[in-house]
Parts: C-alpha cells; structure tokens; sequence
C-alpha cells in the first residue's frame, strides 16, 4: 500500500493550472485544493466553492456590539447615575448614537478578526501550513487527495497533459517553512 497522501501538480502558468483543473474534473478526479501565489479571477466557481458567510458573523458582531454599549450607556446614563446636564433628558437618544456607532465597529472589527483566525487556522504564532513552499512565490499548485482515488500513474498522467512542470507526491499534509 502506497504512503502517498497527495499529488501535487506544479504549473508555472495560471491558464494551464485552470486547464488542468478542466482536465481532472472532465475525468472525475476530485481536487483537494488548489494553492496560487496570487488571486485568480473565478477559480472559486470552477471548483465549487461556496461563497463566504463571514458577512453574516460581522453583522452579528455589530448588532452585538451595538446592543452592548447602548444597554450600558441607558443603564449608567438613566438608571445607575442620572445627572441633569444643560436641562437635558436623561435618556437623549440623539446623545447616544455616536458611541453606540464607534463601539458597533469596534466590536465587528474584533469580531471579525478574531473570526477569521478560527476559520484559516492562522493564528498569531502558529506555523503556516503549506502544501508546496514554491505555491507562495512562484508556482501554481493543484493538490490532489490519493486515498481512494483513481490510480496514481493515471492522475500524473492527467497531470502531465494537462502542463503541469512538476508532479510530486506527498506523504506528508503540510510542509512547514522551518
């Protein structure tokens, strides 16, 4: 039994890294991921991936935040510690907008950020993971899962046709940058 993990493709074009992927899913080889040095204009429909949802948890994060501060601002303004200032309401909602605004940012900011450390595994320092060191300088790389898969002289050869300049297998996930 084979040790191999994945099959990386190694491109040095970006078109014949998107001709390889039309390959490989004409023939039914499931791709695991695709790695590029730079963003590539609609290979997120090519290969089938959702769009993000990370808008839905930064409008939570601002309802969060702005729920907060303005029950804390009415608790210590109106209840806790009301003062007459200027013959003013205790509750002068025009008063409590633009902290409830700065906060509201602040909180989907944070949020945010924190967010998207969880869902990229990129926490501050953690050891990027990398399929291929060269995918963040100057190679397009295309990872192919091979458990389970068509045989791996078949995908190589997918590979191959397709312009990939090198065709590695890995029996490791990852490649760390130490």
């Amino acid at each position: 039994m084979s040790s191999t993990k994945y099959i990386l493709g190694l491109f040095d074009d970006p078109d014949e890294m998107m001709n390889g992927i039309d390959n490989l899913q004409r023939n039914s080889v499931p791709i695991y991921d695709v790695y590029t040095p730079m963003p590539i204009h609609g290979i997120e429909a090519k290969l089938g991936i959702k769009e993000s949802r990370l808008g839905y948890a930064a409008f939570m994060f601002g309802c969060l935040g702005g729920t907060i501060v303005f029950s804390m601002i009415c608790y210590m303004l109106v209840l806790d510690w009301p003062m007459n200032i200027g013959g003013k309401m205790h509750f002068a909602v025009p008063d409590f907008i633009p902290i409830t605004f700065e906060w509201t940012v602040l909180f989907t900011a944070f949020g945010m950020t924190g967010t998207f450390f969880f869902a990229t595994h990129l926490f501050p320092g953690r050891a990027p993971r990398v399929m291929d060191l060269r995918a963040t300088n100057d190679r397009f790389v295309i990872a192919i899962d091979a458990k389970g898969n068509i045989p791996h002289d078949d995908i190589t050869n997918l590979l191959k046709q397709s312009g990939a300049v090198e065709v590695k297998h890995n029996d490791r996930k990852y490649v760390s940058y130490e």
